[in-house]
């Protein structure tokens, strides 16, 4: 993956991949006679990993400021992790498999994109899977070490969150559009 379309630098789609989001902005998207269902709900998925994020956070910074009991908190960061696991990759599945090569032959100009999200899928594959790792060793800390192990399941949280994000954000940007475009062509 060049360097300008890496998860870690990009700040947004490229120009050449925006060649559809300029015909179907942003702001118009729930008012297009072809937002259905599909595309409402897809939507919905997205809103869902990012509460899921932000309710960990919230959970370790009030175990951090000392305004959520640590019980309570660590059920409730295992509990968000576990459903942010097991969703999330079966969402990015999906779209592997089933959804982006389907909205690449509708656009094959922007397959580069689709190229693009499915390397992100696979970086923020990685990047959960470490995510993991540091909310089990919260889950686990012995209590003289919580507090040292909440702080950096907070640190993992925020970098996560803004790698998720740009990815939602561009992935929507991409994927609405063509949508849009052609209807809901992907159901079946």
């Amino acid at each position: 993956m060049p360097d300008d379309l890496s998860l870690s630098v990009r700040d947004g789609l490229p120009d050449a991949l925006c060649v559809l989001l300029r015909e179907y902005p942003r702001d118009l998207w729930e008012s297009h006679v072809r937002f259905d269902g599909l595309t409402r709900f897809w939507l919905e998925r997205h809103m869902m990993f990012r509460r899921l994020l932000d309710g960990m956070t919230a959970q370790t910074q009030g175990l951090l400021d000392r305004r959520i009991a640590p019980e309570r908190a660590r059920h409730a960061a295992g509990r968000q992790a576990q459903m942010l696991l097991t969703q999330l990759h079966a969402h990015h599945k999906v779209e592997d498999m089933h959804y982006f090569p389907r909205l690449s032959a509708l656009a094959p100009g922007l397959a580069r994109g689709f190229d693009m999200l499915d390397h992100d899928h696979h970086v923020l594959d990685v990047c959960l899977h470490g995510l993991v790792d540091t909310t089990n060793r919260m889950l686990r800390a012995e209590p003289i070490r919580l507090h040292d192990r909440a702080g950096a399941l907070n640190d993992d949280l925020v970098r996560f969150s803004l790698f998720l994000d740009r990815h939602l954000l561009d992935e929507e940007e991409l994927v609405v559009p063509i949508i849009l475009e052609n209807g809901a062509v992907l159901d079946g």
